[in-house]
C-alpha cells in the first residue's frame, strides 16, 4: 500500500506543472493534535501565492474526488522557501556548491550544527566544506541538511 505522501505526490505533480511549478515536497505530519498535509513548491522565478492559492484549489478538488486521507487534515501549499531542507540525492546534486547548514543528531567535536559549501554527496554521506577544512557526515549522523542564505 501506497504511503499518503506518495499518493498525493502523484496528484500534485500534474497540478503544480499545471501551474509552471515544481512539486519540490510533501508532508503529512500531526501537530499540537492535527494533521497537516503540506504540498511545498519550486519555481525558478519564485513561488508566489497567486500559484499557491492555484495548485491548492485544484489539489483540494482532487483530494476530494479521490479521498486518500479518511482522517480530517488541513492543507497547505507553500513555497519550497530559500533556506529548503535537502532529502533527495537530486536535491543534492542540483545545488552542489552551494551554502547549506548541516544539523546532526549528535555533537561532533562539541556541536551539532555546521555551515559551510556542499561538496559531495554519496548514498546518503555528505562532505561539507567548512573553515577550508572539507567534513564527511554519514546518513545516520545527519538529522537535517538545508540551503542556507545569509542577509
Amino acid at each position: 500500500m501506497k504511503k499518503v505522501t506518495q499518493i498525493v505526490s502523484e496528484l500534485a505533480e500534474p497540478i503544480a506543472a499545471q501551474q509552471g511549478c515544481e512539486l519540490w515536497d510533501v508532508e503529512y505530519v500531526r501537530e499540537a493534535g492535527a494533521w497537516y498535509l503540506r504540498v511545498y513548491l519550486d519555481k525558478e522565478s519564485g513561488v508566489d501565492i497567486l500559484d499557491c492559492e492555484a495548485v491548492s484549489r485544484a489539489l483540494s478538488d482532487k483530494l476530494d474526488e479521490v479521498d486518500p486521507i479518511e482522517s480530517s487534515y488541513t492543507l497547505e501549499v507553500c513555497s519550497a522557501g530559500l533556506e529548503r531542507p535537502l532529502k533527495r540525492e537530486s536535491d543534492f546534486v542540483r545545488f552542489m556548491g552551494s551554502d547549506v547548514t548541516l544539523k546532526t543528531f549528535k555533537p561532533r567535536d562539541g556541536r551539532k550544527e555546521f555551515a559551510g559549501i556542499l561538496r559531495g554527496y554519496d548514498g546518503g554521506a555528505v562532505e561539507v566544506e567548512c573553515g577550508g577544512e572539507t567534513l564527511r557526515f554519514e546518513k545516520a549522523e545527519i538529522a537535517l541538511v538545508r540551503l542556507r542564505v545569509e542577509f
